[in-house]
């Protein structure tokens, strides 16, 4: 069984138990080794959270325990050391999920894989009795929330880069509560929080900001007079902008104006932006515009797409931004995704465009749709076999791209791709085009046959 999918490992409490998190924290821990630990806001997340550190500790790892804090103050309190995450992000209460970071970036797959084959052959990590770790209480959350601060003061020149903006923000009963807030206020802004009370159950919402879970938090702003709206999930690595009348702005629309903005503000020759598959032509415009390029990896896959364009850089190219939809990471700040600093960076980036619609103005955005086609696990790889035939066929006049799933792109910048989820049972679809109903409808066509000829 392999456990990590493209956000770490994640599931029902039934199979991310307690036995399992001791299991994963004597697979990763070894003596002389030192590592944070910090959980989201689940009910079951305290008790996962003992069962690591004792995993880690009995392995002979020190702990310093964080508490609750949100998945980028962990990543963050990771640098110059290890961390675990106790979070399943925006996933049903019932979930609960381990993320694990080195030096503030995520595992990557061959550390993942390393520790799955532990877990797998049941090897226990028992350090000698004298080796043990030892673990002690840490407090991390105020250095986070002031680094974040004094990060976007420094870009942006100013003390209180946010004065005068009204911002809410709607934190979902995660524990973005515990930071996003009180960042935005030490930037001058006047914040209002909406579901900001920590709460397991995420009584207010559920905890994945779309559209449709946010449509209180809408009527909320269009019955008030604020400058920006700002939501989160559980754990605060995602972020949802919304327009003052309540309307969700598109999550690529957002990657484009902050990729524009690190590639225009970079002082190297050629700034690169890492992004995925999934992720909208209009990034590349607003990029390329700013005199960058922009280069994909698979999705869940930022950090090992960051590592491979540094590798392949010349002296004149750096990585400046690297994202997809909802999640960024804000590189010369950090190597994590961050919701918490794309919050910050976002409004201050909407303050010094006067507001958000004249922030959006210069991406062009053309119809997007996002689609889940039913397909069993088991029917995923001969599925998306079959399919990297059978697209190009069915679209003769696309150029094709397999490398993460199959991507067509066509000369009027429409582009569709398919690839099959990592955490669900679905084979999802996206595309944009000024026709995207005609093009979703013809490429769902194609898909249900292949799954249905994989049967």
């Amino acid at each position: 069984m392999t456990l990590f999918g493209t956000a770490g490992i994640r599931g029902p409490v039934e199979d991310v138990s307690p036995t399992l998190a001791l299991s994963v924290g004597q697979a990763a821990g070894e003596p002389g080794t030192a590592f944070v630990v910090g959980r989201d806001g689940r009910e079951t997340g305290p008790a996962l959270a003992a069962a690591m550190e004792a995993g880690l500790e009995s392995a002979g790892a020190d702990v310093r325990r964080v508490g609750r804090v949100p998945t980028p103050a962990l990543a963050f309190a990771s640098q110059g050391r290890r961390g675990v995450m106790l979070t399943a992000s925006h996933n049903p209460p019932s979930d609960n999920g381990i993320k694990l970071f080195a030096d503030g970036v995520e595992y990557d797959s061959d550390a993942e894989a390393l520790i799955d084959e532990q877990v797998g052959a049941d090897e226990s990590g028992l350090a000698a009795w004298e080796e043990w770790g030892r673990s002690e209480r840490a407090d991390v959350l105020g250095e986070y929330r002031d680094a974040v601060a004094d990060y976007v003061r420094t870009r942006f020149e100013s003390e209180a880069p946010l004065s005068g903006l009204s911002i809410a923000v709607d934190c979902g009963n995660g524990v973005g509560a515990l930071a996003t807030p009180q960042v935005l206020d030490a930037l001058g802004a006047e914040v209002v929080g909406v579901n900001a009370n920590v709460d397991g159950h995420f009584s207010g919402r559920e905890s994945k900001p779309t559209p449709e879970t946010l449509t209180e938090f809408s009527d909320f702003l269009a019955a008030g007079s604020f400058d920006l709206g700002l939501a989160h999930d559980g754990d605060a690595d995602r972020l949802v902008v919304l327009e003052p009348d309540g309307s969700v702005v598109h999550e690529d629309t957002v990657l484009a104006v902050a990729a524009e903005h690190y590639a225009g503000e970079s002082d190297v020759e050629d700034p690169v932006v890492v992004t995925t598959p999934n992720a909208s032509a209009r990034i590349d415009e607003r990029v390329r515009e700013a005199g960058g390029r922009v280069e994909r990896v698979r999705l869940g896959a930022l950090h090992e797409g960051i590592a491979r364009e540094r590798k392949r850089a010349g002296e004149d190219a750096a990585v400046v931004f690297a994202a997809e939809p909802w999640k960024h990471i804000h590189v010369p700040f950090g190597g994590w995704i961050d919701g918490v600093a794309s919050a910050a960076v976002v409004a201050a980036l909407a303050a010094e465009a006067g507001d958000v619609a004249s922030l959006r103005a210069p991406v062009t955005e053309r119809p997007y749709r996002k689609v889940s086609v039913d397909c069993p696990d088991r029917l995923k790889a001969d599925a998306m076999a079959r399919l990297e035939s059978e697209l190009p066929a069915a679209f003769p006049e696309a150029s094709v791209d397999t490398d993460y799933g199959v991507r067509l792109e066509f000369a009027d910048a429409s582009w569709l791709l398919v690839r099959p989820s990592g955490t669900e049972p679905y084979v999802r679809l996206y595309a944009e085009s000024d026709t995207v109903d005609e093009l979703i409808d013809d490429a769902e066509t194609v898909i249900e046959r292949a799954i249905e000829t994989s049967r």
